[in-house]
């Protein structure tokens, strides 16, 4: 069978099969698989009604996600492991990855080993858009700090804030690599770099909601997400001028306010690492969706 490279021309496909059910991980959306073209080879077949997603790298060929149909196929699973054997010198790198909890009863019913991946955190849109409580006193602060010392504007997205947004993340990694020597940490900002350079490429035919901030006239913060389902809307990028106090507070609470439709913000993951998974705690999370691995 011969795999398909992931192109925009996909997505109604990929828009009609991701929501047959409605997930909870941000990974279940094409605006997230589609901007992982920066780092891997995004490839599909639709194999006994399923749709696979396959991700390759010099590491390997893995299954995104499970497949995806109105009824997991047995053959979909057995047929996405062979394809992924006939691509890997070292077939234990064949795997599922970002199966959900409903799902493992099917997998271990299979014969598959399961392990625990990660989780993405999700928060109370109307918490987050108001701050109220002790809960979230100082965010609170941050955000009035911010709106009373500086001259703003809080603007949506258009392409030509393109080059703008580049610079001020390359402004915000050097800032982060500064405070963290981390060497993962650090590979990570660098592929989130070459992912938002193709989220900003391909915006317009991306389903993605943006908005930035100009103070004193220049973009200091913007941020980017997306609908998941109704009731879930996930925050993909937060970037700001770390020297600009309370503007990250400022930005979150403002585009919280805005996405009044939606019941939930997934702030994502925290790609395990303990400085992050503290920022996502702190705006209090009340669900936290696990992901999980599929192998043999």
């Amino acid at each position: 069978m011969k795999l398909k490279e992931l192109s925009l021309k996909d997505k109604p496909l990929f828009k009609r099969f991701l929501g047959l059910d409605s997930h909870r991980l941000a990974v279940f959306a094409f605006e997230n698989i589609y901007i992982w073209k920066a780092l891997f080879k995004v490839s599909w077949a639709v194999i006994d009604n399923n749709l696979c997603v396959f991700f390759r790298d010099k590491s390997g060929c893995f299954l995104y996600l499970p497949p995806l149909g109105r009824k997991i196929s047995p053959n979909a699973v057995k047929e996405s492991f062979r394809l992924m054997d006939g691509l890997n010198s070292n077939k234990g790198v064949s795997r599922i990855e970002n199966v959900e909890e409903p799902e493992l009863g099917f997998y271990r019913r299979l014969g598959l080993s399961i392990v625990y991946k990660s989780c993405d955190y999700l928060c109370m849109r109307k918490e987050l858009a108001s701050l109220e409580g002790n809960r979230f006193k100082s965010k609170r602060a941050s955000f009035n700090y911010f709106t009373k010392h500086y001259s703003f504007e809080y603007l949506p997205f258009v392409p030509s804030y393109r080059r703008e947004c580049l610079g001020l993340y390359a402004l915000w990694s050097r800032q982060r690599k500064r405070l963290n020597q981390d060497k993962v940490y650090q590979g990570m900002i660098a592929d989130s770099a070459r992912c938002l350079e193709i989220l900003l490429k391909d915006y317009r035919g991306l389903d993605l909601f943006g908005r930035v901030v100009r103070v004193e006239g220049e973009i200091k913060a913007f941020t980017f997400g997306f609908a998941l389902n109704p009731g879930i809307f996930c925050v993909l990028y937060e970037i700001t001028d770390l020297s600009v106090r309370g503007l990250a507070q400022f930005i979150f609470r403002r585009f919280a306010s805005e996405l009044e439709a939606y019941r939930y913000l997934n702030i994502m993951d925290d790609s395990g690492l303990e400085n992050l998974k503290e920022v996502k705690l702190s705006y209090r999370p009340v669900q936290a969706p696990r992901a999980y691995i599929i192998q043999r």
